[in-house]
């Protein structure tokens, strides 16, 4: 008689054994000369060595399946375990990035969001410029979520820069962690669509997922993680400097951010304007910049963004008209 233990690190244990463990001998029954035990986040398996072979095989096979979809059925325990020819798991979407909490596919919805993806498998480094509702930061996320799924990184750090837009951050009320957290709620957003809530927790107390301001970045070396500088057009030049220069070994990093939304007292001194003009041919390094096309946002959404672009290149080009006249009276 042999043991074998599997573990499930990043699996939420509670989606994959089931309510009152209904999936886990679901799993039981089908190896019924095996005895199988759940402890925390591992299972074992103890019986004659060719039982416990072919169920190393299917266990791999069926936590390749969650991790692909995030979700686990009975009908698909079935399906693999009975080595059902209808269950093909190799044959997925390869445009799909990965699947939210629900099982549906998250995957490019626009070209330059497919050229982000890309960028992403290629480059170290990426820099997704464009306007609200293009989808960068929560694709972003999406591939942070499959790098870690896929063992390529040990952990996620998401941060942005703490900058008021409009609103001063000392009225609001709470200590410094209940005024820093309204910025980055849209970074749990999109982590809560992507990790079963129990095992996102588990994430976040444990610092295999973390969220900080940039200021809290300072002396730290990033290394075998994926880094997310969301909000970057708010970031000065030393505060962009000192977060590129936090990359270590084994780490991806991409920088988000709307250079028409900048809430910085000088747009000039906007580090995610100065580094994409002095940074653009740098090997390991892809700038993508989105437009109003791709925006996936209510429809809306796009036909804003036009109008105040619109209007923004008037009001340009009326200052340069008014300029011109002055010089020419000043003559």
């Amino acid at each position: 008689m042999i043991e074998k233990l599997i573990y499930l690190d990043t699996i939420d244990l509670v989606e994959f054994c089931g309510a009152k463990n209904v999936k886990l001998d679901l799993i039981r029954s089908q190896f019924p000369k095996l005895k199988i035990v759940c402890r925390g986040n591992w299972i074992k398996a103890m019986g004659e060595a060719d039982e416990v072979a072919a169920f190393e095989e299917k266990m791999a096979q069926i936590i390749q399946y969650y991790n692909e979809y995030n979700v686990l059925t009975e009908q698909a325990i079935l399906d693999i375990t009975s080595g059902n020819p209808q269950t093909v798991i190799s044959t997925v979407d390869s445009t799909v990035v990965v699947h939210s909490v629900d099982g549906h596919p998250i995957k490019a919805r626009s070209a330059n969001q497919q050229i982000m993806v890309d960028a992403a498998m290629e480059n170290d480094m990426v820099f997704a410029v464009g306007p609200a509702g293009s989808g960068k930061t929560y694709l972003a996320i999406a591939l942070a979520v499959r790098a870690l799924k896929a063992r390529q990184v040990k952990k996620i750090i998401l941060s942005r820069p703490a900058v008021e837009a409009g609103e001063k951050l000392g009225f609001l009320p709470g200590d410094m962690k209940e005024k820093i957290d309204p910025y980055l709620q849209p970074l749990y957003d999109a982590l809560q669509d992507m990790i079963p809530p129990l095992k996102l927790k588990e994430f976040m107390e444990t610092g295999v997922i973390q969220i900080a301001p940039l200021a809290f970045m300072r002396g730290r070396t990033l290394s075998n993680a994926f880094v997310i500088l969301d909000e970057a057009q708010n970031t000065t030049i030393p505060q962009m400097k000192m977060f590129l220069t936090r990359m270590g070994a084994n780490a991806k990093f991409i920088i988000t951010g709307d250079v028409t939304q900048i809430d910085l007292s000088q747009i000039s001194q906007s580090g995610l304007i100065y580094s994409t003009k002095v940074l653009k041919n740098i090997n390991g390094l892809k700038i993508v910049e989105f437009g109003s096309k791709d925006i996936v946002r209510h429809k809306l959404v796009q036909r804003i963004v036009d109008a105040f672009d619109k209007d923004e290149t008037r009001r340009k080009k009326e200052q340069k008209e008014q300029k011109e006249k002055t010089v020419k009276a000043d003559k």
